[in-house]
């Protein structure tokens, strides 16, 4: 108490003898105290919330901190959601000036405009986020990303069943789904907006973020919450469409154990790959070229500094830059609307038709397969890994406490995140 009552004191001193000098300088004709007062009060942010259109500020600030709420009490996706949902907070504190929407307006994305590819004016007058924003519109922090992503990743499972490839494509209808009908009227969305949306059943958030900057950054904000919440909340999402899509036999399904993958054949993997899908579909060579570098590193086994860079330092580090500005898209303007809620509503249903097309085509499978597959590995060709592979190991387990799928659902997970970034492909070749 008596810390306070000190501390209280000095502050009320310096802020009299501010005062004070604020007055002697305006008997001298140099500042009039009266007006300086009455800037400072405009300025504060406090008094902006009655202004104008103020109060909707105040709102995201109420949804942020719900977010923040969600990633810090409910662990939901908090290395991601916690920096995106701080980075809408700080966008939204009024007169804060770290984010400028109307720097990134469609005159700056026009190529006839003096500020396309000028990134001086940013520099210039632009604040803190609008200057590592930069790195999410040129593409770059989605891609070093997914350096990290392939470091990290397995692919064993994936070479040792290759029919897992097939169910990680089957998880992508919802994209393809969700890009046709939200063309419809109904909507009222253009096809590059319709492909920003429909990413989002992909449960793929860099590839998201990476798409929806290509196409329609005006949507980065909605599109980024949506896909990173819909990941976070697998648990709750997509038990019920598995277990109304599957019978309790099928989901009792026992599947023999993988067979042992070599390192030989590890290495040669992320290799093919890149090369196979650049020749066929090069607008997708970006992610998919990052992906497997990445993997390459840590298969490879010559460069573990660069592995170990690569999983920790760099990508801890990207994740909170990306995390930030794209949160910081999240304005008021652009987030207070109908076209949010459209996104936000469709989101959910892309990221269901995406589970319900793994399932459904693990059971069309057992229909010509004498080793049946349990269709619960189905549902985790959405690339969220490993939250989709865990989750199918966990209603098999329900289902079977003796039944282990984790190992098998990780082949469909990995193979979602190639799917992903190759549907992202296949949707920029067409509207880029």
């Amino acid at each position: 108490m008596k810390q306070t009552k000190k501390v209280l004191g000095i502050f009320s001193m310096l802020m009299l003898v501010t005062i004070c000098a604020f007055a002697q300088n305006g008997d001298s004709g140099h500042l009039d105290f009266g007006e300086t007062i009455m800037k400072f009060v405009n300025d504060m942010g406090i008094v902006q919330f009655f202004i104008g259109d103020g109060w909707k500020s105040a709102i995201m600030i109420v949804i942020s901190c719900f977010l923040l709420f969600l990633a810090i009490h409910k662990k939901y996706e908090p290395l991601l959601l916690l920096p995106i949902a701080f980075g809408m907070l700080l966008t939204n504190l009024p007169g804060s000036g770290l984010f400028h929407t109307e720097m990134w307006n469609e005159e700056f994305l026009n190529p006839e405009s003096e500020y396309y590819h000028n990134y001086t004016h940013i520099f210039a007058s632009g604040g803190l986020l609008d200057m590592l924003y930069v790195g999410v519109k040129m593409g770059i922090y989605p891609c070093l990303i997914f350096f990290g992503v392939g470091a990290m990743t397995d692919f064993g499972p994936l070479i040792a069943n290759p029919k897992s490839l097939l169910l990680g494509a089957a998880a992508q209808l919802g994209i393809f789904i969700t890009f046709i009908v939200t063309q419809f009227d109904l909507f009222g969305f253009t096809p590059q907006e319709a492909a920003s949306i429909g990413i989002i059943g992909g449960a793929d958030g860099p590839t998201a973020i990476f798409l929806t900057t290509k196409l329609a950054p005006h949507l980065l904000g909605p599109v980024a919450v949506a896909a990173y919440s819909y990941m976070a909340l697998i648990p709750v999402i997509q038990p019920a469409i598995m277990r109304g899509l599957t019978t309790k036999n099928e989901r009792k399904i026992k599947m023999k154990q993988l067979r042992n993958v070599t390192k030989k054949e590890k290495i040669i993997f992320p290799i093919i790959v890149a090369i196979i899908v650049a020749l066929i579909l090069p607008s997708a060579a970006t992610l998919i070229g990052c992906l497997m570098l990445g993997n390459l590193f840590k298969e490879s086994g010559v460069v573990e500094r660069l592995s170990k860079t690569v999983q920790n330092e760099l990508n801890n580090i990207v994740v909170i830059f990306l995390g930030i500005t794209v949160g910081a898209t999240a304005t008021a303007d652009s987030f207070l609307n109908l076209q949010t809620l459209s996104i936000l509503a469709v989101g959910i249903v892309a990221f269901g038709f995406g589970t319900a097309g793994g399932v459904l085509l693990a059971k069309f499978m057992n229909l010509f397969l004498k080793e049946k597959v349990n269709p619960l590995i189905g549902s985790a060709g959405v690339s969220a890994v490993p939250m989709a592979a865990r989750q199918s190991q966990i209603e098999g387990a329900k289902a079977d406490p003796s039944n282990f799928l984790l190992m098998h659902a990780m082949g469909p997970n990995v193979a979602g995140v190639i799917g992903s970034a190759v549907a992202a492909g296949i949707l920029l070749s067409m509207l880029g």
